[in-house]
């Protein structure tokens, strides 16, 4: 089992930056890409950006030019740099990570998410 621990939301203005962490620990060997979804009220859970093991990203087009994943191997950890927030950009913000235990097998794993508030 992966265990993913987000860290470093809150609240900020709109046009303010905020950078998001996440720890994965346990069974971390195996673990191919990593992600960032949101969810906000009333909302479905859309994906925010990802990044694979060799760190090749993807990022949703209300993102783009604005975010920027990134991740560390050594420690484990994916981080999302957000600037020029808006306020549509306040939701829970979930780490995701794809765990590849052998062959095809492959589970996903969600961290308990943090709250991103942007006002204005």
């Amino acid at each position: 089992q992966v265990q993913l621990a987000e860290s470093g939301g809150g609240l900020v203005q709109a046009g303010g930056s905020l950078r998001l962490s996440c720890v994965a620990s346990g069974s971390v060997w195996g673990i191919d890409a990593m992600g960032w979804y949101r969810q906000a009220p009333g909302k479905e859970r859309e994906l925010v950006a990802s990044i694979t093991y060799s760190g090749t990203t993807s990022y949703g087009v209300s993102v783009k030019g604005r975010f920027t994943i990134s991740r560390d191997n050594a420690k484990n950890t994916v981080y999302l740099q957000m600037d020029t927030l808006k306020p549509e950009d306040t939701a829970v913000y979930y780490c995701s990570a794809d765990r590849f235990a052998g062959g095809t097998s492959w589970a996903r794993s969600w961290g308990q998410g943090t709250q991103v508030t942007v006002s204005s």
